[in-house]
This record gives C-alpha cells, sequence and structure tokens, in this order.
C-alpha cells in the first residue's frame, strides 16, 4: 500500500477529528479504497470492509493486536496478544444476494453496508436489528407466497443470521480471552474500525511532534520532515537529544 504516507494519513486523522465514528470509519476505508467515492465505501459489505481495514492496519503498523477487556466474572483486567495476519487476505463477500430456505419460508437477502447501520443507529437494539432486517431482505415466500410485511419468524432469522455470518465472517470479530486470575472466559469483540482509529491518532500526535522539534531544531518544513524515511528521521531526533 504505498499510498499511505504520512501527508495522506495526517488528512485522514486530521479530518477524522471532527468526526463521528462513522465519519471516521468512512476516512480509514478511503485509507484501503483510494480514490473510492462514499457511495461506494457504504455499499461494501461490513465484513469485507472491515477485511481491508484489517489489510491496512497490517501495513501500518503489524499484524499482532493487544486486545484489553474485562473479565466479565471477576473483573480482572486482561490483555491477550492477536496475529490478525490472514484477516486482511479473507475472501471477498458475496456481491450477490443470498438465499435461504428454512420449511416453508424462502427468502433473498443482501448483506448489511455501512450505510444500513447508519441509517438504524438511532433506533433501540430491537428495531435496530428488525429494521436492519427489513433493509436486506430483498425477497420473502411463504408457502410459495409473496410476504411484504409479516415479520420473518425467528428460525429463519436465525438461518439469515449463519448464512450471513458463513458469507461475511469479518462482519463480527469475536474473541474468548481466558481469564488468568479465575480461568473463566469472556467474549470480547474486536471492533478494527476503533482499534485503527486509535493507533492513527497516536501516531499523529507523535509526529506532529516529531515534526515541531525538527522544524525547531534545523528549520525544515513539514513536506522536508515527513519525506525522510522513520530510521532518518529517528536518527536526526536522537542528535537533537543530544545536543
Amino acid at each position: 500500500m504505498e499510498h499511505l504516507g504520512a501527508g495522506s494519513l495526517l488528512a485522514a486523522w486530521e479530518a477524522g477529528l471532527a468526526s463521528d465514528d462513522g465519519g471516521r470509519a468512512l476516512l480509514l476505508h478511503a485509507l484501503a479504497r483510494p480514490g473510492a467515492d462514499a457511495g461506494e465505501l457504504l455499499s461494501v459489505p461490513l465484513g469485507q470492509r472491515d477485511a481491508e481495514l484489517f489489510a491496512v492496519r497490517r501495513a501500518l503498523f503489524g499484524a499482532r493486536l493487544e486486545v484489553r477487556t474485562e473479565c466479565a466474572e471477576c473483573g480482572e483486567d486482561m490483555e491477550v496478544e492477536f496475529d490478525a495476519d490472514g484477516l486482511g487476505t479473507a475472501r471477498s463477500a458475496s456481491d450477490g444476494p443470498l438465499r435461504v430456505e428454512a420449511g416453508e419460508w424462502t427468502v433473498e437477502f443482501r448483506l448489511p453496508t455501512p450505510a444500513d447501520l447508519a441509517a438504524v443507529e438511532s433506533a433501540a437494539d430491537d428495531e435496530a436489528r428488525a429494521a436492519l432486517l427489513a433493509r436486506c431482505t430483498l425477497r420473502a415466500e411463504h408457502a410459495g407466497r409473496p410476504v411484504a410485511d409479516r415479520p420473518l419468524p425467528d428460525h429463519v432469522q436465525r438461518r439469515i443470521a449463519a448464512v450471513s455470518a458463513e458469507s461475511d465472517p469479518l462482519a463480527d470479530v469475536t474473541l474468548n480471552v481466558a481469564c488468568p486470575a479465575c480461568g473463566k472466559a469472556t467474549r470480547a469483540e474486536l471492533d478494527i474500525t476503533s482499534y485503527l482509529w486509535a493507533e492513527l491518532d497516536a501516531w499523529a500526535r507523535d509526529t506532529l511532534l516529531d515534526v515541531h522539534l525538527l522544524a525547531t531544531a534545523y528549520g525544515w518544513s513539514e513536506p522536508e520532515i515527513l519525506a525522510l524515511s522513520p530510521l532518518r528521521r529517528r536518527y536526526y531526533l536522537e542528535l537533537c537529544a543530544d545536543a
């Protein structure tokens, strides 16, 4: 990902400071798909988007992630290392509609996208799930007859959820973390969007501090400093500290 230069990363970070979580996710995804417009980015299935974000994370910071969580049983603070090397190369989600058959029900649906999440984010959990399913359902039949307004039975919804998870596995990355204190396992969701944003934020602030120190010491401009390789920049900073 040669396009992930310091200038483009700082521009994404600066724009993200004034954005909400959805806006930051869009900015981060744009790093994976340079030149893509918002419409394209918002229409990518969630798991496919997250696979591309994992690829960006691997290119910038490596494949090893440190996940912090709290034991649900005893409250112990836990930290686990997670190797996400294969997640950035996950297969693409299906482009066409998916189909399930459960008893007398036949349903065609598509995978949810960031645009779908944005459309239901203000609703309560149960309402949001129902609205998300309605948005993604393309056609439903019961005993060969089209169904428009009737809610899908629970067993059909569970079947849709299972097929969605199989077709777009990175839409929900959950880790089982064993507590070193009590031995119980806690499920921890890994939200790559917020994780990557936190890392980008820390990197950007460190980078701007480097720019400030080198500009003060040598009178160089920001573009000149950012053009230096990380190794050469670190060497000049060490010289400043020794002076």
